[in-house]
């Protein structure tokens, strides 16, 4: 049976984006157990092909008359998710992770000022990108390399909005992101198939692995894939800023971290902007006469 996306236009945006960031943080959360095992490299390779075999076997996509054009939006889709999260591995590996996270949302940033087209849409946009600097504590700590990855990895984060508006609105869809991400895989593969060592001499950390896969890749960008169909770019990139508030509260409901001011100051921010952006006609409103259907 083929698992198609779900018809929830009566579901709010945020909230289903919420949901794959409180994913994409568990994620996360695993990987970090794995970086003492295997190279971020290899954890990368790992996510992305683990994450596109389980897409494509939920969807049947090899049942799909694909159109060259279709593949190829797919592949530069897949081989740009890929490289976003190769490059922010490498990035965290030499920056703190506060740090990487607010240079990697400049990519957010130029796409949501690229299609910026009025006063409150110019205003959301520097709320949330105030709010994602205040909770990321920006301290000038690190390497000029792992600043440099950050930057790349924000440039490819740019991309996946672009590109993954795309395929969400393509016939593909759900079937790209699956194909986009073996594509992804494939592209990397040379970064790091020298790495997967650990993941074939250790069940746990090639379950481990797979499982960061499902949680980070699968769920996130299959969500991503829903919203995509819904709203804009713009208001789509203002999204991202819920990422670093989502971190925050998971960290208070399953670690039990309460939120310091700063991190307080900064949900607030992050939320007034998305709030200024709902209400906002044109670029920051819905996409005119983009609902969510269901993928064939």
């Amino acid at each position: 049976m083929v698992v198609r996306l779900p018809r929830s236009d009566s579901v709010a945006p945020e909230p289903l984006f919420v949901v794959g960031a409180v994913s994409q943080y568990l994620g996360a959360a695993v990987a970090v157990h794995l970086f003492d095992e295997m190279a971020p490299a290899g954890v990368a390779l790992v996510r992305a092909l683990g994450g596109a075999l389980m897409i494509i076997l939920l969807r049947r996509s090899w049942q799909r008359r694909w159109k060259a054009s279709d593949l190829a939006w797919a592949s530069a889709f897949g081989m740009t998710l890929a490289a976003m999260n190769l490059s922010i591995y490498l990035s965290i590996d030499e920056l703190p992770l506060g740090n990487a996270v607010a240079i990697e949302f400049t990519g957010p940033i130029l796409v949501a000022a690229a299609f910026t087209r009025t006063l409150r849409s110019g205003a959301a946009l520097l709320l949330a990108a105030g709010g994602v600097v205040v909770l990321a504590g920006v301290e000038a700590e690190g390497t000029m390399r792992g600043v440099g990855f950050a930057l790349l990895a924000g440039l490819f984060w740019a991309g996946y909005i672009v590109l993954g508006h795309r395929v969400a609105r393509g016939p593909a869809a759900v079937d790209g992101l699956g194909l986009g991400m073996l594509a992804g895989a494939a592209a990397i593969s040379g970064f790091g198939a020298p790495e997967l060592g650990p993941a074939f001499d250790t069940p746990k950390v090639l379950l481990l692995a797979l499982v960061t896969g499902l949680l980070s890749n699968v769920v996130p960008y299959w969500i991503d894939q829903v919203v995509m169909r819904r709203i804009t770019q713009h208001r789509f990139a203002l999204l991202q800023a819920l990422l670093p508030v989502t971190a925050v509260l998971v960290g208070l409901v399953v670690l039990i971290q309460v939120p310091s001011v700063r991190e307080m100051l900064g949900i607030a921010l992050v939320i007034a902007a998305i709030l200024l952006s709902r209400s906002a006609k044109g670029p920051g409103g819905t996409a005119a006469g983009v609902g969510l259907r269901t993928a064939d």
